[in-house]
């Protein structure tokens, strides 16, 4: 077991993982605090650092790519104060720091980690229910439903249009973008269906425009939260049945000594979640039901 407690945070590795636990010094970022504990399995690692410095060092954890929602969701654009994967080493605890490094670094050996990309997410994300406010809104999620309420900086024509409230089932996608220089960030939400292109995140009302004020990345943290519980953008797609042969799959067998009312029971249920699944057609799924239905 390996630990440096540091006034940044402390960070601790059991062979299996690491225990990432915030600092409580007002010089912590907020998206940290709020954050909280994250521990990170250690098939989710791909490498570890330490960078030394003349008044402080910088102990750096590299996740694969794909593993973390929320790495996912900013691509590179968090502030680096605001990275979790990052520890402030003071000079004096350097070698605590290597010895750190060193323990993790044999542990990757030893267990043969993949430090390639992962198709799955690997941590669990942002706890849930979860709400944050900054920009012109905020935006609340419970891990099943986001809300979007609007403050007095939102412009009238999406104000006037009141909350919004979607299911997760409905997002499409989710983005986080920072602001930079004189350009706005903002937390869109993308729906099913949507089919014209999305207007500017002031006027969109399934977006949150950011100013660049400190509580802007915790709208990164909501993003994270409903990212996770949508499919992988890397995850392969699914292995689509063809149509015939799905239908011909759950058609009831002939049964001279009459129909099981259980099994045919288990059929329709089996053809009502290929056609939630997309992949029996609204045609072929009332096609198979008829012909199921048939056998009672």
């Amino acid at each position: 077991m390996a630990e440096i407690i540091q006034k940044d945070g402390t960070w601790t590795f059991d062979g299996d993982s690491v225990r990432i636990v915030p600092g409580r010094d007002k010089g912590v970022a907020l998206l940290r605090q709020t954050l909280g504990e994250v521990v990170v399995p250690l098939r989710a690692l791909a490498g570890i650092s330490y960078e030394p410095g003349r008044r402080a060092g910088r102990l750096r954890l590299r996740l694969r790519d794909g593993a973390d929602p929320l790495l996912q969701v900013t691509g590179g654009r968090l502030p680096e104060a605001s990275d979790p994967y990052r520890l402030t080493v003071e000079p004096d605890r350097s070698g605590v720091a290597e010895y750190f490094v060193e323990e993790v670094r044999n542990a990757l050996l030893l267990d043969q980690v993949d430090p390639g990309p992962t198709d799955s997410y690997l941590l669990p994300g942002p706890a849930v229910p979860i709400t944050a406010g900054a920009g012109d809104g905020t935006v609340a999620f419970d891990g099943d439903r986001v809300v979007l309420e609007w403050n007095w900086t939102t412009q009238e024509p999406k104000r006037s249009g009141g909350a919004r409230e979607f299911r997760i089932g409905d997002v499409r996608s989710v983005e986080w973008a920072p602001s930079k220089g004189l350009t706005n960030g903002w937390l869109r939400f993308t729906l099913a269906g949507a089919t014209a292109a999305s207007p500017a995140p002031k006027y969109d009302p399934h977006a949150v425009e950011l100013s660049g004020f400190k509580k802007d990345p915790l709208m990164a943290l909501v993003a994270a939260a409903v990212a996770v519980r949508m499919p992988h953008p890397a995850a392969p797609a699914p292995v689509r049945t063809p149509p015939s042969e799905a239908v011909r799959a759950l058609a009831p067998k002939p049964d001279p000594a009459g129909a099981d009312h259980d099994a045919l029971l288990r059929r329709l249920r089996e053809l009502g979640e290929l056609h939630q699944a997309g992949i029996l057609t609204a045609e072929e799924f009332s096609t198979a039901k008829a012909a199921i239905l048939g056998r009672f």
